[in-house]
């Protein structure tokens, strides 16, 4: 009977958004949810900002889009871990170093969750974060330039879910490992058989430091834990800031049929780890050192280049041999927990049961007391795990079906989304009373409010982020647009505003206010300061370099010209190496180039930078080189021609602009 009901509640669960959209269960008069003076409260008049930037994770397409907030217009695609051949990211050969992995080069990842950097527990407006959950990596992103600056690869772990999540000032990022597994350090044995899952499958907790000038990330340390699925984190703040706290499912230990067999149990764990008491543990050489091997990628302004290195070591830590220090517990959630809020106070812990009727919402200062007096309802491989009414500040009742994640308007209100019921709930904190629901279209997963997992939230808005959109646009054959919803809540009652669909599948963002970070944005890149290799810093400069069968083209791009645009003596056989200088020096001026038939992308230069198109030749002829950024009137003539002769031949290497074949130029 038992198996049976479980079934029943996971297919309801699975199928919830199916039947919530099928054609007879549509809600009546959708459109009637937008009322009153909706169209003035999103419109942004030409030439006026947007109040907000919201920072968007793009799921399977491994990067990260840009909105106005409330225009919900997109203004920017930031690619991460996908190459992306709108400008080069991933085919240049500057840029090809960020996506190596212990794995070689691996051009795509799956982003989820944005973290934005924190300063006592508010936005700062320095760096974006965002995971890569394929490929255990975490990058950074300036919000100076909008660039990815950094990518580190994390050992020890497997499917980067749960991350990356900011302690309060940005000391490190914290991530877990979705899928636990057999390590994959150098000295264990990973061969082993899957349904040893209990006796060899672990879970890790990485700390990525955070070097609070520069934002360079290094593994820290990692934390050894039993063998179950990590979800999702949020730091403590203010009293709580010491302390982390991860949502954790599948306790049963299942390698198999996850949907019935990891939701046998009422109850599955918020972990609770105070990192300060493990970081000292580690920084009086308790860890231990073990071999691994991980990538990690930097990306400098400076070169206009990226650099790759792999490292060899990591310092972990097992909580059990330091039960004494008390690193790690456990507290009681039900029932396959997925979102893990802390609110801006730290003083309360809302856990989000996927498959419960009610938020759990956890006090701090009676988990400290029940640490305290060590009030355990058991062990739990090895780990004390603490009594559910000690901890719990009060459950909200019959909130909705399938909650997922809570943020917080600084106003006393928290916010959850409900995937089944397809709706947001607004509740108090204190009370735990439900005061608001609002419906989404349809299946909303994550949310965001501007400043939500902050100390000091901004309010206004929460942007539903859903993950069906059935009649919301025209369609597009099978796969619809993802779409986002943004509401005003900033009176007692939500009131929706505005659809707008997204790129990718995102799954979470944090927004932030514009006047944080536009005051700091880079517009160009000056020309002095470029120390790229091959750069050429004046048309003077350019020149063509034969060494051996590498052929190095210092060239430079200026409204509307190429220097040098006429190149003779490329042979079969050769790499061509095109190393272009922006010599602009005025804002949102780039130049693009591309070669005919190149198996490559093209390059999009920025005033002042040197970025390099490799190309290899495959036939003899002469080839149009041309620029793809439309620069100005003239754009169409900014233009060239490779002549490439077979391997062998006796044509010498030449170049020139402005040059015509009679004045000096062979035309055979």
């Amino acid at each position: 009977m038992k198996f049976q009901h479980l079934t029943i509640l996971a297919a309801v669960f699975i199928l919830g958004p199916v039947l919530l959209t099928s054609p007879g269960c549509k809600p009546k008069n959708i459109g009637s949810a937008v009322e009153g003076d909706a169209a003035g409260k999103t419109y942004v008049a030409p030439g006026k900002y947007d109040e907000f930037y919201n920072i968007v994770s793009g799921g399977f397409n491994g990067q990260i889009s840009v909105y106005g907030i409330p225009s919900g217009r997109m203004l920017r695609i930031i690619p991460v871990f996908s190459q992306f051949a709108e400008n080069g990211w991933g085919y240049s050969e500057e840029t090809k170093p960020m996506l190596n992995t212990s794995h070689g080069f691996v051009p795509w990842d799956d982003s989820h969750h944005i973290a934005l950097s924190t300063t006592k527990g508010e936005h700062d407006g320095r760096w974006a974060f965002v995971n890569g959950n394929n490929t255990p990596r975490i990058a950074r992103i300036s919000l100076s330039t909008f660039r990815t600056e950094e990518i580190i690869e994390i050992p020890n772990s497997s499917g980067n879910h749960s991350s990356p999540f900011l302690t309060e000032n940005s000391e490190y990022a914290i991530a877990g490992t979705r899928f636990s597994y057999p390590m994959d350090n150098d000295g264990a044995n990973p061969d082993v058989s899957i349904n040893s899952y209990k006796e060899n499958f672990k879970g890790t907790v990485s700390f990525i430091g955070i070097n609070p000038e520069s934002g360079r990330m290094n593994v820290a340390f990692q934390l050894i834990l039993p063998g179950v699925n990590f979800d999702l984190s949020r730091a403590g703040k203010g009293k709580s800031r010491d302390w982390f706290f991860f949502s954790c499912y599948n306790t049963e230990q299942a390698n198999t049929l996850l949907e019935v067999n990891a939701s046998q149990k009422d109850k599955d764990f918020i972990m609770a780890v105070n990192w300060k008491k493990c970081e000292e543990l580690v920084k009086a050489g308790k860890g231990q050192k073990q071999k691994v091997r991980y990538a990690h990628n930097v990306y400098d302004d400076k070169v206009h280049s990226a650099t790759s290195t792999i490292e060899t070591e990591v310092i972990v830590l097992d909580p059990k041999q330091f039960i004494d220090q008390g690193l790690v517990y456990f507290m009681p959630c039900p029932k396959s927990p997925h979102g893990c809020d802390t609110d801006p106070t730290g003083s309360y812990i809302v856990g989000s049961g996927k498959l419960a009727a009610v938020i759990p919402v956890f006090s701090f200062d009676k988990i400290q007391k029940a640490i305290a007096d060590k009030n355990y309802e058991g062990m739990y491989d090895g780990l004390p795990v603490l009594k559910y009414d000690a901890v719990l500040h009060g459950e909200v009742k019959r909130p909705g079906l399938g909650p997922l994640h809570t943020e917080f308007d600084g106003k006393g209100f928290a916010y959850t989304s409900f995937f089944v019921s397809s709706e947001i709930v607004k509740w108090n904190i204190e009370t735990l009373e439900v005061v608001d629901r609002v419906p989404t279209y349809y299946s909303i997963g994550h949310l965001s409010i501007p400043g939500g997992p902050t100390a000091k939230p901004h309010g206004k808005y929460v942007i539903a982020y859903n993950k069906i959109t059935k009649d919301r646009y025209l369609p597009t054959g099978p796969e619809l647009t993802q779409s986002a919803q943004m509401y005003d809540i900033s009176g007692d009652k939500m009131k929706l505003l505005l659809d707008f669909p997204t790129v990718g599948e995102p799954h979470y963002a944090e927004a932030i206010p514009a006047s944080l970070v536009s005051p700091k944005s880079v517009k160009m890149f000056k020309i002095e300061e470029n120390q790229h290799p091959y750069a050429a810093k004046g048309e003077k400069e350019a020149k063509v370099v034969r060494e051996g069968k590498k052929v190095h083209v210092y060239m430079t791009s200026i409204r509307s010209h190429f220097a040098p645009d006429n190149i003779e003596g490329v042979k079969m056989g050769d790499e061509v190496y095109f190393h272009v200088t922006n010599l602009e020096q005025d804002w949102d001026v780039p130049h693009g180039f591309a070669v005919k038939g190149s198996n490559n992308a093209e390059i999009l230069i920025m005033p002042g930078e040197t970025c390099t198109l490799k190309w290899v030749p495959d036939r003899v002829g002469v080839i149009p080189v041309y620029c793809t950024d439309f620069c100005s009137a003239l754009h169409q003539e900014m233009q060239g021609y490779v002549r490439v002769s077979p391997a062998g031949s006796n044509v010498p290497l030449k170049w020139s602009t402005g040059e015509t074949p009679e004045a000096g130029l062979p035309s055979k």
